[in-house]
């Protein structure tokens, strides 16, 4: 068994922040916002399995660009739902928003890049009617 997938074994603050690529300050911050609830050993946090896997949660749900709200009510929900029926009907619903956001956004980029061309056409050519070589063209360079 690999030790990610024992169930028993513990993982510093430390090791969780250098397998995922954050810092030990963004997993304290995820802990104060109630996302990860790790047990203590002394003064030293001390992360399970299921602290791993939803801190695997959280950070695919940010990349996705889901709020740390959403993604708190997500995991709230596996917990307070056995056969995850709740749970997973949040999910879709956050993301067809999700999808929904990014289309928009999609179409803004896409109409932005498109005013940018017209204005660098024009650009193009009125530097070609004051006789300027457009940056780029001087063959000298």
């Amino acid at each position: 068994m690999t030790p990610h997938r024992d169930p028993d074994r513990l993982f510093s603050i430390t090791e969780l922040a250098e397998e995922f690529g954050v810092t030990a300050r963004a997993i304290r911050f995820y802990e104060s916002k109630g996302l990860l609830e790790p047990q203590r050993a002394g003064a030293m946090r001390v992360y399970n399995y299921r602290d791993r896997a939803r801190l695997l949660i959280i950070l695919r749900g940010k990349r996705l660009g889901f709020s740390l709200a959403l993604i708190k009510q997500y995991l709230d929900l596996y917990d307070a739902d056995p056969g995850h029926r709740g749970q997973l009907a949040a999910l879709l619903a956050g993301a067809r928003q999700r999808i929904e956001e990014l289309e928009s956004q999609r179409r803004d980029i896409d109409l932005t890049i498109e005013e940018l061309r017209e204005i660098e056409e024009q650009c193009l050519e009125a530097m070609r009617r004051a006789g300027i070589d457009p940056p780029g063209t001087d063959p000298e360079t």
